[in-house]
Parts: C-alpha cells; sequence; structure tokens
C-alpha cells in the first residue's frame, strides 16, 4: 500500500500487534531491558549512554550540537544533560565564542565510564540482535536507518 492511498482494511480486520509502531516499541522495550540489565551501572539509561557517546566522539558540544548529534528533542536533552551533571559526568562551561551558550564536556568519570559500558554496549546490541541470523541483522540495520533517514521530514 502506497502511503497516499487510502487504507481498506476495516476496524474488524484491524491488528495492533501487527502495526509497526506496536512492534517497533515492543522491540526498543526488549532492547532497553537488555540494556539495563548488561550495562553494568543501573542509573545510566540508554539515552543517557547515547549522549555520552556523543560527547566522547564529537567532544565539548552546545545543547543543539547535542540535539543533532543524538535525535533528541531540545527539552529532553536539557533534562539528560542535568541528570548527568548531577552525576558528576559531565561539565558545563560557558562557549569563548558566545556567552550565552553552554558548552556540554565530558568530566573524567564521563570518559571512564563510556570506557567501561563501549565493550558492554557492544555486547548489548549482540544480545538484542540475538535471535536474528546474520543477514537478518545486516537487514534490520539496514531498514532502520533508512526509516530513520528522512532528512527531518514527517508526512
Amino acid at each position: 500500500m502506497q502511503m497516499t492511498e487510502k487504507p481498506t482494511t476495516t476496524l474488524a480486520e484491524y491488528d495492533v500487534t501487527e502495526q509497526i509502531g506496536h512492534l517497533l516499541r515492543r522491540a526498543t522495550q526488549r532492547h532497553t531491558a537488555i540494556f539495563q540489565q548488561h550495562i553494568g551501572d543501573s542509573q545510566l539509561t540508554a539515552i543517557q549512554f547515547v549522549t555520552l557517546c556523543a560527547l566522547y566522539d564529537k567532544g565539548p558540544s552546545s545543547q543543539i550540537e547535542l540535539v543533532a548529534a543524538t535525535a533528541v528533542d531540545q527539552a529532553t536533552i536539557r533534562g539528560i544533560i542535568n541528570r548527568l551533571k548531577s552525576r558528576g559526568l559531565v561539565l558545563l562551561s560557558t562557549s569563548l565564542d558566545d556567552k550565552r551558550k553552554v558548552i556540554i564536556s565530558l568530566s573524567p568519570e564521563g570518559k571512564a565510564l563510556i570506557e567501561q559500558t563501549i565493550p558492554r554496549a557492544q555486547h548489548i546490541s549482540q544480545l538484542t540482535l540475538g535471535n536474528l541470523n546474520p543477514a537478518e541483522q545486516i537487514a534490520i540495520v539496514y531498514l532502520l536507518k533508512k526509516m530513520s533517514d528522512d532528512n527531518g521530514v514527517v508526512s
């Protein structure tokens, strides 16, 4: 069915458990449970880990740069940064170029945590994909990237 066509399924035929949103949510719940069980830090959430990884990869960043790097909205990233700061995992400073801009960077503790957890995160990805064969693993990663690559356009 192309997205321009009207759905032909009746309410009686509609099965929510077969819908992409439901399936993605279930897969996300499974991955989140695996992440929490194996990451080795009960206070670290998956999105906090992604934020720390972005800082590890890109270096000191503004909040807007973190929004772009993590695909997390502005309000949510602000809360994540505050929680990471309260744990001493990130440092906040004022930009030398623009005194209104806050720059977020990894603290030594944050860097150590990321270096400790990256091998665990790789194992978590393997566990998440564990019931798929190698071809299916490649396919799902490819398809999820393709679904996510909409250049910010929401239809």
